[in-house]
């Protein structure tokens, strides 16, 4: 599947495959949420009222003329008012999407703005987030309202009271991945409140984070790409996917690479949105130097790093999941001595403080020397291990082990697997 290019896409097509994933995610619901694209003759698409979204398609989604037309076999989605109010404000938005997603829904009903400085890319793709207070759905009041938040071009997210929320980018894309990456902070401010304290970064600490990340890797031209290399970027992929179908990673965040050859390996580009990765957004890095023509991830130099100071690890992923995001963010020890199984896969989990990853790499290589997985505070999981299958399934344990701790954290205390408990795993399952 190649990536979402707006570009070229037709409007309808756009909205089917944002609405789809909105819908398979689970935030929004058969009913609810409405998607729109102002286009260059300043006509808007949006999608219609009262059809389900699981089983849209292009002839479902509505055209409004500038003059008020209206063109498709359905009505207009009834918020339509406010998709109207926010085009005419603010020039620079061109798509719209209103949702209710469960994390935003609660601050909605919670009347609170979610402080995204919790990890470091999210207030950049967020922004500033207004609040609008309650108005009848599909009301001009609404429209009135919400526009008057949008006045103020600081603002590209806005929550509705009681309501949900909506937001606009320069193009729909943009604007689904601030949808997404807020209510991954959401639901992660949620999770991380039933866990204890949420330790938010402040704009300083994100700002000093940015200067540690290496800006300065150097490229080759004589790109060659056998079929050994080959077969890498396409396990890749399809585990990059995978991982975004299991909701192991979003559209904004995650990184995957594998060891090619000696200490070169492959690794997913920057800025590249994860549910629509192809072949060729995958970097190949030789020598320590990147392919020409593109920009492999952030974590490129700490993966590199792991790779040649531990021959056993032909895999890594670097992810956020809110359940997981949520230890990094309260503080608390991610414990896996839940279930038996758990602590066989992971054994213990250590955490490191904000940014050491990137300003000692060498230490968080010498760390999976004996750990199969870091926690890194703020900012996401590594996890490594052989083949690429083997590191999904430790990342996949992982993400079932902090969901059940989040959840068992409502019930009670958290009673873990003792010490002697852990011994005796030790000498059944030869894991030194």
């Amino acid at each position: 599947m190649k990536q979402l290019d707006v570009q070229f896409m037709h409007p309808a097509e756009q909205i089917i495959v944002i609405i789809r994933r909105i819908y398979r995610s689970g935030m929004t619901t058969t009913s609810g949420g409405n998607v729109s694209i102002l286009d260059d003759n300043g006509d808007i698409w949006i999608t219609p009222s009262a059809i389900d979204k699981g089983t849209l398609t292009v002839n479902d989604i509505m055209r409004v003329t500038k003059d008020g037309k209206i063109y498709g076999q359905h009505k207009p989605s009834s918020e339509y008012p406010f998709h109207r109010a926010i085009y005419n404000t603010r020039p620079d938005i061109r798509a719209i999407i209103h949702a209710h997603p469960p994390g935003l829904v609660a601050f909605s009903i919670a009347r609170q703005i979610p402080n995204t400085n919790i990890i470091p890319q999210a207030k950049d793709i967020c922004g500033a987030i207004g609040y609008a207070p309650y108005a009848c759905p599909g009301s001009q009041e609404l429209g009135e309202k919400i526009a008057e938040v949008f006045k103020d071009k600081q603002y590209k997210a806005c929550i509705l009271e009681n309501h949900g929320v909506v937001l606009g980018g320069s193009d729909l894309m943009k604007a689904y991945q601030r949808f997404e990456t807020l209510e991954f902070c959401c639901r992660t401010l949620i999770n991380a409140g039933h866990l204890g304290n949420i330790n938010t970064l402040s704009d300083s600490q994100i700002e000093a984070f940015h200067q540690r990340i290496p800006h300065n890797i150097q490229h080759f031209m004589d790109v060659q790409h056998p079929s050994d290399e080959r077969d890498l970027r396409e396990q890749m992929c399809r585990m990059i996917r995978r991982s975004c179908d299991q909701g192991l990673m979003i559209s904004t965040y995650g990184t995957v690479s594998m060891r090619w050859r000696g200490d070169d390996f492959l690794i997913t580009a920057t800025c590249k949105p994860r549910w629509d990765i192809d072949r060729e957004d995958i970097v190949q890095i030789r020598d320590g130097m990147a392919e020409a023509g593109k920009i492999p991830s952030r974590s490129v130099a700490l993966h590199q790093r792991i790779y040649q100071q531990n021959k056993h690890i032909n895999s890594i992923i670097t992810t956020q999941t809110p359940e997981l995001m949520a230890f990094a963010v309260s503080g608390k020890k991610f414990d896996v001595r839940t279930i038996p199984e758990s602590w066989i896969f992971l054994q213990d989990v250590p955490v490191l403080p904000f940014g050491e990853h990137y300003e000692h790499p060498d230490k968080v290589a010498e760390m999976l020397s004996h750990n199969r997985a870091i926690m890194v505070n703020n900012d996401c999981f590594i996890v490594t291990g052989d083949k690429l299958m083997q590191t999904f399934d430790y990342l996949e344990v992982a993400q079932f082990s902090a969901n059940s701790l989040v959840m068992a954290s409502a019930i009670g205390p958290l009673c873990p697997i003792g010490d002697k408990e852990i011994d005796e795993l030790r000498v059944a399952f030869n894991v030194k």
